[in-house]
């Protein structure tokens, strides 16, 4: 089977990457990296993920950046009084596969002329990660066509949250994009709660 790297991004903070990340990696065994993390380092993203997995052969590699502030990348590495720099950002080499999850939205800025969208390769597989708000349709659709515009090519969907068929439906049909899954408004995730995102990930795959 060939290893595949799959970029998680979201149309914007806070709509469920980091659980996303989790059950992906569950999901295929795969190897996570956040290449970027700004502030709460002490319970970093990589922390949430590995905390959440169950198999014991992903590997946790370190973030190239790891930033003191809670704020976007550029802002928080200068109050760090650092620069973001593409070229000290080197993927892990690893023989299974990555998950990589982006920080914030696509154009989240990481420096005066990249964003994380900078962050993306061709042979990425991105997953689109969509959470229901007011604008929320707006936002998955920009966010869709700076992908298009870029020639990457999107993997699938995800969304997370209360429902909302109506936003779904013409999300899909003005994108053509697979629904992969759909995570509910869980009261809290653990392993197990992630382990049953897993499956039903992995069996939402048999169906394209």
């Amino acid at each position: 089977m060939d290893k595949d790297t799959f970029f998680i991004t979201g149309i914007s903070t806070e709509v469920g990457k980091t659980i996303v990340s989790a059950i992906i990696t569950e999901a295929l065994q795969a190897d996570y990296w956040k290449p970027i993390q700004s502030g709460d380092l002490d319970n970093s993203d990589t922390n949430k993920v590995q905390k959440l997995i169950s198999n014991e052969k992903s590997v946790f590699h370190s973030n190239s950046y790891a930033l003191n502030i809670p704020a976007s990348p550029h802002l928080s590495a200068e109050l760090d009084g650092i620069e973001i720099k593409l070229d000290k950002i080197k993927r892990p080499k690893t023989k299974n596969h990555l998950v990589i999850e982006g920080a914030g939205g696509l154009l989240v800025p990481l420096n005066a002329k990249h964003t994380i969208a900078d962050l993306i390769l061709p042979s990425d597989k991105i997953i689109l990660v969509s959470r229901h708000y007011l604008g929320s349709i707006n936002h998955t659709l920009l966010t869709y066509e700076t992908l298009k515009q870029r020639g990457l090519s999107i993997f699938g969907i995800i969304f997370s949250g209360v429902k909302n068929p109506s936003s779904e439906s013409i999300i899909l049909e003005k994108t053509g994009l697979k629904s992969l899954l759909h995570i509910d408004e869980e009261p809290y995730f653990d392993k197990n709660v992630i382990k049953y995102y897993a499956e039903k990930y992995i069996s939402s795959l048999n169906d394209f």
